[in-house]
């Protein structure tokens, strides 16, 4: 038999890198920040992360098994999205709450727009959304650290209702002795995943250090240079997870380096609009929602020169 040289078409890019391995290394740099979670708030935060997770993952396979394209559930990315809606609930809703996040998450805002890489959002932050906007009373009870049947306010709740004098020290934010949703008080831990993925080549450094830098820069120009308020607001809420997990997904962000210094920068201003000028002490899942919006166009505008090819 005669031997041809098939040559498909450019670019011919190879690497060792695979959607598994990286949504694999996605998941291990949230470990920790949710096994905290799971310490911090007890078994109603386990049964809430795993129902988040096996849901995610039967809803892709069914999903993909109705368009009839191959299962991936494999592949970790449904993990991932299931893992992310659920440390982004407090530990005290009911449990209908992350099954219905998880299937919308992957249903809707992912299968329904082509699957892995097509999603025009982060469907763990859309499925946020729906749920905030649908059950917030549920969505916005927070369980004490280390109690279950006690509720509290957050830190930036207290500091939106102007009690500064009940705030935690910045000690307490960082390691996330305080209450919140379950796999975002621990700030520390939430870095050291977001290093070891930039580390691993999984992330750019640019979103999270642009994002949290203009966040940073401007709070501290709001708050009259009050450093300690501004090391709470940085530390506290959803802003290392939204920062290093879930601003830097490459389906809804911009693919080009200067793209996504514009994309990290709006995220910040607008993270700060919302939580100094809006009705809601956070700010962060909508940013980045209102961002992935228009990531398309910051690319189209960002992209580089084309040469040597015709007008």
């Amino acid at each position: 038999m005669e031997s041809r040289l098939i040559v498909s078409s450019s670019p011919h890019i190879r690497s060792s890198e695979t959607t598994q391995n990286i949504m694999r290394d996605v998941t291990i740099a949230l470990l920790p920040a949710a096994a905290f979670g799971v310490y911090n708030f007890g078994i109603n935060a386990f049964i809430i992360l795993a129902v988040s997770v096996l849901t995610a993952i039967i809803a892709e396979a069914i999903s993909q098994k109705i368009r009839k394209v191959p299962i991936t559930i494999n592949d970790f990315s449904a993990v991932v999205t299931g893992l992310l809606l659920g440390m982004n609930l407090p530990s005290s809703v009911p449990i209908w709450i992350p099954i219905i996040g998880s299937a919308f998450a992957i249903i809707i805002v992912k299968q329904a727009f082509g699957g892995l890489g097509h999603n025009f959002m982060n469907p763990a932050l859309a499925a946020r959304a729906l749920l905030v906007a649908s059950w917030p009373v549920e969505m916005t009870t927070w369980p004490t650290a280390g109690v279950d049947t006690t509720t509290s306010a957050t830190i930036l709740g207290i500091m939106k209702e102007g009690q500064v004098t009940e705030l935690p020290s910045i000690m307490d934010a960082l390691i996330g002795t305080v209450g919140g949703s379950i796999g975002e008080t621990s700030a520390l831990l939430l870095i050291i995943g977001g290093l070891y993925l930039i580390f691993r080549g999984v992330i750019s450094y640019r979103i999270p250090v642009f994002y949290l830098g203009t966040f940073a820069t401007l709070t501290l120009v709001i708050t009259g240079f009050n450093v300690q308020e501004t090391l709470l607001h940085v530390l506290a809420g959803g802003l290392m997870l939204g920062a290093f997990f879930m601003a830097t997904d490459y389906a809804s962000s911009p693919i080009t380096a200067r793209g996504q210094i514009i994309y990290a920068v709006g995220i910040g201003v607008i993270t700060v609009v919302i939580r100094f000028y809006g009705g809601y002490p956070e700010g962060v899942s909508y940013s980045i929602l209102l961002m992935n919006v228009v990531a398309p166009i910051i690319d189209k505008y960002t992209k580089p020169r084309v040469f040597g090819g015709a007008k």
